[in-house]
């Protein structure tokens, strides 16, 4: 699978860059592409009722999920990610704890909320200082490159945020790759068990 090690080895190269990027930043992005979520909400639910067979209703429930992940995982981000905490010491000294990014995070999402689960793993990830390599389920790669383009529309950075499109022996690949920090998966119970064994 040389297209996902080459994304791994890619979002490895630029975890620094994003990790460095002030929290405020990170979140801003993040705020400006549910901005854009909603500029092109038709585009979005004509694409999950294409692609994903929602129905018109579904589609405007997942689309709304959709921007309230991008806007929570601002919020939240801006609060934990910002100023360091201050934390109890002997006199005279000072311990803060600050939080970052671990490296590069895998991004697994079902075809059943093929953007609002895909778009909640992705910002978690990112807000966090991640670097992310996403892998959506393959019936439903047209919604996934579009949330990608988006986002980098919003201004994520490529560097940061990788796409790549497979079943699931792609998936396997990303995981089983010694670079990730970290995976981000929703789907069976049994392909979880796997993941955590890799």
């Amino acid at each position: 699978m040389a297209e996902a090690a080459a994304a791994i080895t890619a979002a490895c190269a630029g975890f620094d860059g994003w990790s460095s990027t002030a929290a405020a930043r990170r979140a801003d992005l993040l705020e400006r592409a549910a901005d854009l979520l909603e500029q092109r909400k038709a585009r979005f639910i004509a694409l999950l009722q294409s692609e994903g067979g929602k129905t018109l209703d579904d589609s405007v429930s997942e689309l709304r999920e959709a921007v309230d992940f991008c806007r929570y995982y601002a919020m939240q981000g801006r609060k934990l990610f910002g100023e360091p905490e201050a934390m109890p010491g002997p006199t005279g000294e000072s311990n803060l704890l600050r939080l970052r990014g671990r490296g590069v995070f895998v991004a697994i999402s079902p075809w059943n909320f093929p953007l609002a689960i895909f778009l909640g793993q992705v910002t978690a990830a990112l807000m966090a200082g991640n670097a992310v390599v996403a892998k959506p389920a393959e019936q439903t790669p047209q919604v996934a490159a579009e949330t990608v383009r988006l986002l980098h529309e919003a201004g994520v950075p490529a560097s940061a945020l990788h796409l790549v499109q497979g079943d699931g022996k792609t998936g396997a690949a990303l995981v089983a790759h010694p670079a990730i920090a970290g995976v981000a998966f929703t789907g069976s119970t049994e392909v979880a068990r796997n993941i955590n064994r890799t």
